[in-house]
């Protein structure tokens, strides 16, 4: 051995025994024990089996309320965890306020980031990327939305707000924008000529609501859309975005008088104008039957009646009974006589859409042609059944812990807060929604929800739209553990 290797071999055994003595000091150093919890001690996780089917902790919300100079509602919840801030403001500007002139409300918001005095989309996009902002918009039935989430950090908090106040308060809705979105709209309204499944919810909706503003889609159609004007764009955003008709949600890392800053400058800056007049409540629709026909393997089934506003006191009860019924995913009584059972289809749904006016309750599935007959009086029996007996208590159970533990998720991140701050305002919702609403559903006995959906559903007033071709039909399969094939394709909805 020479000289380099013995001096290597040195160290080799030096570093052995160093290593030996640290790990006789880890396995004699005794077991640390916890801190004491402080106030400003984070939550810990929490394991199933210690909440026993109790409701998990959720997060506190203080929520702060107030009204701008303009007459724009806000509702605030400080969050200092992270140093950004999500604001949200709803407009009751979605389809419903059209006024005959058929998707003027969806292209006015789609036209909101197109342009601003001195800069175009391409700019207005930059900016905001430019500063790590978002900014995101939307429109629907009720309402239409405008978000911006940004650092809190004045040196980009400052310009993403002075960026967001022009895209809202001066958008120039530039002519050249306009002619693409309308060209993008058209090639979408070609598209849906190809889809049973969209076609039927036209039709649905068309049977369920009449003459009511929620019989026609938000995105208009492809008679109306060519026909708006400019003009026409400019006179919805003034009414409309007006400071008085929408309500401000803001969450982040602000402080109260940091808040009451930023909403006043947005509140400023949009069109001054009062709260638009609420609509109507639809007249019940005739119920029946009709059929598209269409050249497709599956037919699509849609089943529909209408169901109840925002504000009605049963919608807890509406809630939990249709995530027993059909709401829930596997394990719903729709899931699991239809699909898991008989094999008919890869997903069957229901709900409650509850918005300002009277909003539907909708069941949605498709399945095998020649099976959609049988398939469609066995989701009426089973609604019957349902509504005749009601939820056991097992059903009932399983649905209020199921429940607990998802509904935390709705105040999980800053932007679900914000999302639910901006339902609150615009429903007119006590500030303490949240917490009463799982208190009611916890509450809530096999009884109460049997009452509820009988009160409000009747299993013979039924708008049905189907979608598929006209083939001779066969009887249903009998069920079993072991159900045949399901349709090929996944289910469209």
């Amino acid at each position: 051995m020479n000289e380099r290797n013995g001096l290597r071999y040195g160290l080799l055994g030096l570093a052995l025994l160093v290593l030996l003595a640290i790990l006789a000091l880890v396995i004699n150093r005794p077991e640390p024990t916890a801190p004491e919890p402080t106030a400003d001690a984070p939550a810990q996780l929490e394991s199933l089996a210690e909440l026993n089917g109790q409701a998990p902790s959720r997060r506190d919300l203080n929520i702060q309320t107030w009204q701008t100079a303009e007459g724009a509602k806000v509702l605030f919840v400080e969050a200092r965890e992270l140093p950004m801030f999500d604001l949200r403001l709803t407009f009751a500007a979605g389809s419903s306020q059209d006024e005959g002139v058929q998707g003027l409300a969806m292209l006015t918001n789609a036209m909101l980031n197109e342009g601003v005095p001195g800069k175009d989309v391409g700019a207005i996009a930059s900016g905001f990327e430019g500063l790590g902002a978002d900014f995101g918009n939307g429109a629907y039935r009720d309402m239409a939305v405008a978000s911006l989430r940004s650092l809190s950090a004045m040196d980009k908090r400052e310009p993403a707000l002075q960026l967001f106040n022009q895209v809202l308060g001066q958008p120039t809705f530039p002519e050249d924008a306009l002619t693409r979105i309308k060209n993008q709209l058209l090639a979408g309204f070609e598209y849906r000529k190809q889809n049973p499944g969209t076609l039927a919810g036209l039709e649905l909706f068309e049977r369920l609501y009449g003459n009511h503003p929620y019989a026609h889609p938000s995105d208009g159609s492809a008679e109306s859309i060519p026909l708006i004007s400019r003009e026409q764009l400019q006179a919805f955003h003034a009414k409309a975005y007006s400071a008085g008709n929408t309500v401000i949600a803001l969450v982040g890392d602000l402080s109260r008088s940091e808040a009451e800053a930023l909403v006043a400058q947005v509140s400023a800056a949009l069109p001054k104008g009062p709260a638009l007049a609420k609509i109507a409540q639809p007249q019940t629709p005739p119920a029946g039957a009709s059929h598209i026909d269409f050249p497709s393997n599956q037919t699509h089934l849609m089943i529909a009646q209408l169901g109840i506003d925002r504000r009605d006191p049963d919608y807890a009860a509406l809630y939990l009974g249709n995530q027993i019924f059909g709401g829930g995913g596997f394990g719903t009584r729709l899931m699991t006589e239809v699909r898991e059972k008989r094999g008919l289809t890869y997903g069957v749904y229901s709900g409650f859409s509850a918005m300002q006016a009277r909003g539907p309750f909708m069941i949605n599935l498709q399945t095998r042609a020649e099976l959609s007959a049988g398939t469609l009086q066995l989701v009426k029996d089973l609604l019957r059944d349902y509504l005749a007996s009601g939820p056991t208590q097992e059903e009932l159970d399983n649905a209020k812990r199921e429940l607990a533990g998802s509904f935390p998720l709705s105040t999980a991140s800053n932007a679900a807060i914000v999302g639910q701050l901006g339902s609150i305002g615009f429903y007119d919702l006590p500030l303490d929604y949240l917490e009463v609403f799982m208190t009611q559903v916890q509450a809530l006995s096999t009884e109460q929800v049997k009452a509820a959906m009988a009160k409000h559903l009747d299993p013979d007033a039924l708008v049905i739209v189907t979608a598929g071709p006209t083939v001779a039909q066969k009887e249903l399969p009998p069920p079993t553990d072991k159900p045949a094939e399901l349709p090929s394709g996944v289910p469209e909805h």
